[in-house]
């Protein structure tokens, strides 16, 4: 048998296939009782080839079980996803070996080795994480240093916003574009009036107080619920035959693109109020979410444009020898295709946006991250910064999460992929 040109095939499957999973389990013998035991089975052979011998075990074993059209489902569907040519079979074994070796000692500080049970930094001795701090801190990672007895308010309004938002999935048609109205324009003020009270016999709270993974929620959503058709108006305004508000749109667009959103916030914060009249206060919370909305509304813009000039001219000119005017061609019959075909582009957006909302800590306002960022510095729990920031991950990580796939199954609904 010439082995330089020895290829497996169905016909030497019965002496190939045996071999080429002894090799693959050799190599992966000696990762593991390497990474876990300390324990090099190929230590007998010089050290740069001992190191890369799981590497050469594995990689020389897929190439002998890489038979096309075996007739084992199970090894076609390997050969097939990971295993098609020599190149991705090298990555199988990168991957493979790299979760061996640094999965477990992660596992080992995130739950097996941790602390769960204590109240202070003292408890935390096992040499794995210290859960015992985001437990103490979790209402403050929550909720800020908003009063614990008014913390029912957030509560309400957040719950309202659910039953808003999940009642729109269900109610007819017909009533949907009166809770969508209900939503955008008087749904943020009753929010708002809830959480900061003043009226109705509900104690005042400054936002300075505001904070936690609430402020992160209040900021994200009023940003998301105002921006979108903002930057729906500029997107039709950069299309605009008309030289004043198409200009004036490409200006704002492209003034608010190009400059950092962290600039934004700190103008909004120190510079704007001295553009104000004497005796004018506008909220710091409330110049924030003007600056955030606006700066998003620039990118949003920009996104839906994208949609509306992928749009055949042919859906304009049917539009208009229907008689429809402007605006009804665009809100019948372009706009509803063009938001279609930018579905990933929206969502990609709306996570940019969720995740720059711990800038707004140059202002002052202690968002999740910025809570994090100030337990860490309590006397009593330095050197916890670590857990706080895997906890704000995590959070971060899920929101994200959550909204992508909601996303891919609104593109699997509306039936987005072009065939």
């Amino acid at each position: 048998m010439n082995i330089v040109n020895f290829k497996p095939n169905k016909d030497n499957l019965k002496s190939t296939l045996p071999i080429g999973i002894f090799l693959i389990s050799i190599g992966l013998i000696d990762i593991i009782l390497n990474s876990l035991l300390n324990f090099n089975l190929t230590s007998f052979l010089p050290e740069k080839i001992s190191f890369i011998a799981p590497l050469i075990f594995g990689a020389i074993g897929l190439y002998l079980i890489r038979i096309e059209f075996s007739g084992n489902k199970l090894l076609d569907k390997i050969n097939k996803n990971f295993n098609s040519s020599s190149f991705n079979a090298i990555l199988t074994l990168l991957v493979i070996f790299a979760l061996i070796k640094y999965v477990p000692p992660l596992l080992n500080w995130f739950i097996f080795d941790a602390d769960f049970i204590g109240n202070k930094k003292e408890d935390c001795t096992s040499g794995g994480a210290c859960w015992v701090f985001v437990k103490v801190w979790f209402n403050r990672f929550v909720y800020g240093m908003y009063p614990d007895a008014e913390q029912w308010r957030i509560n309400s309004a957040f719950i309202m916003l659910f039953l808003l938002v999940g009642a729109s999935f269900f109610v007819p048609s017909k009533y949907k574009k009166y809770l969508l109205i209900f939503l955008v324009f008087v749904y943020p003020i009753i929010g708002l009036k809830l959480i900061s009270g003043g009226d109705f016999g509900l104690k005042y709270v400054e936002t300075g107080a505001w904070g936690g993974l609430s402020l992160t929620f209040i900021v994200s959503a009023f940003a998301l619920i105002l921006c979108f058709p903002i930057g729906m108006l500029l997107a039709l305004g950069r299309r605009s035959n008309l030289p004043a508000i198409r200009y004036s749109s490409i200006g704002f667009i492209e003034l608010w693109r190009g400059v950092p959103l962290i600039t934004v916030l700190f103008m909004s914060a120190v510079m704007f109020p001295m553009f104000l009249p004497d005796g004018t206060y506008v909220d710091k919370l409330i110049r924030v979410l003007i600056a955030i909305t606006l700066f998003e509304a620039a990118y949003m813009a920009e996104v839906i444009r994208g949609g509306l000039q992928a749009l055949p001219k042919g859906q304009y000119e049917a539009a208009k020898s229907l008689g429809m005017g402007y605006w009804r061609m665009h809100f019948l019959i372009v706009l509803p295709q063009a938001l279609k075909l930018v579905i990933p582009g929206i969502a990609n957006t709306f996570l940019a946006l969720v995740k720059d909302t711990p800038l707004i800590f140059v202002v002052g306002l202690l968002e999740l991250a910025g809570m994090v960022n100030l337990a860490k510095t309590n006397p009593k729990w330095l050197g916890m910064a670590m857990e706080g920031y895997v906890f704000a991950g995590l959070v971060f990580w899920v929101i994200c999460y959550a909204m992508s796939r909601y996303s891919q199954n609104l593109e699997r609904k509306l039936s987005t992929e072009r065939q």
